[in-house]
């Protein structure tokens, strides 16, 4: 997988159980995603050149291990699937240098054309950056925790 953000674990992240706050794990695949963003070429010049940039449409979040102050964590991600206006990922969290799975994120992203406000089609340029990305990953295998269902048995 692509490893795609690293950082310490900040004290204004930290909540009352002495552990990562729910939310800022978001933020870090938050920040993950902006930077596979950049790898693809809907960085802060492609995003001008073209007036596209990426949403979100769905996510899920699966916490999966305690993360406390001062820890050095990472986010990998693999791209699970594509099609011409929206990327499928899947982002993992990891202390540095383990890869014991601390939390797990699936998004649904949409490539919109933000002058009009509508999904469109990647530009030429970035579609060929996403391929390029599913082509290395392509024997990857697939993901855990993507396409689950949140519930309770009836």
């Amino acid at each position: 997988m692509l490893s795609t953000y690293r950082t310490t674990v900040l004290p204004e992240w930290v909540d009352y159980n002495d552990h990562l706050r729910d939310a800022y794990y978001l933020l870090l695949f938050s920040y993950a995603t902006d930077a596979l963003m950049d790898r693809i070429g809907l960085d802060l010049a492609g995003r001008a050149r073209t007036g596209h940039t990426l949403y979100t449409l769905e996510c899920h979040l699966c916490y999966l291990a305690e993360v406390h102050l001062g820890a050095e964590v990472e986010v990998r991600t693999q791209l699970v699937a594509h099609d011409r206006k929206r990327l499928h990922l899947y982002h993992g969290l990891y202390r540095l240098g383990e890869d014991a799975l601390l939390a797990a994120n699936e998004q649904m992203l949409m490539n919109i054309d933000r002058a009009v406000g509508r999904s469109a089609p990647f530009d030429e340029a970035a579609q060929a950056h996403v391929a390029a990305l599913q082509e290395v990953q392509r024997d990857l295998p697939r993901p855990p925790y993507i396409g689950r269902a949140i519930g309770l048995p009836v």
